[in-house]
């Protein structure tokens, strides 16, 4: 395809993770050939069926350029999302930087909850027990997959 715009102007390493439940953070890197005054603008869809959204909260690198942003309030859906990235300068045009993500393909999940560890003398040994840790999306835990490690007993 074709794209309107300087090549080297597209942003560069973009990546999102999920964490703590409900916060998305995304992160990318200046175009290599981005004329200097180049600022980025990040949109994200949730799904077809959702308006697009700018972000609200930008991370700024020490030029003041977009160079990432903080989603707050994230619910992860079974559809893919989609990003863009598209930047404006006074001297020419930016290329854009679209992809589309699976959510749950990027949260890191917290701690299983509510873990405890009941150790015997005799050889039946430990019963540990704990719920799944929290998530925005995952009605179904079998789902997880854990694993222990057990330093000693």
């Amino acid at each position: 395809p074709v794209f309107a715009g300087m090549n080297g102007s597209a942003i560069e390493n973009f990546s999102c993770v999920i964490y703590n439940v409900f916060l998305m953070n995304c992160t990318w890197q200046a175009g290599r050939d981005a004329p200097a005054d180049t600022q980025y603008f990040l949109y994200w869809q949730k799904s077809k069926d959702e308006e697009e959204m700018e972000c609200e909260l930008y991370i700024q690198d020490e030029n003041c350029r977009n160079v990432g942003c903080i989603f707050q309030n994230v619910s992860i859906g079974i559809e893919k999302s989609y990003f863009l990235v598209n930047g404006s300068s006074k001297d020419s045009l930016i290329q854009f930087y679209d992809e589309y993500i699976d959510l749950y393909e990027i949260e890191i999940l917290t701690a299983p909850l509510n873990v405890t560890a009941h150790c015997t003398r005799d050889p039946t040994g430990c019963i540990i027990t704990w719920h799944p840790p929290r998530t925005s999306h995952v009605e179904n835990t079998k789902c997880f997959q854990y694993e222990i490690s057990i330093q000693n007993k």
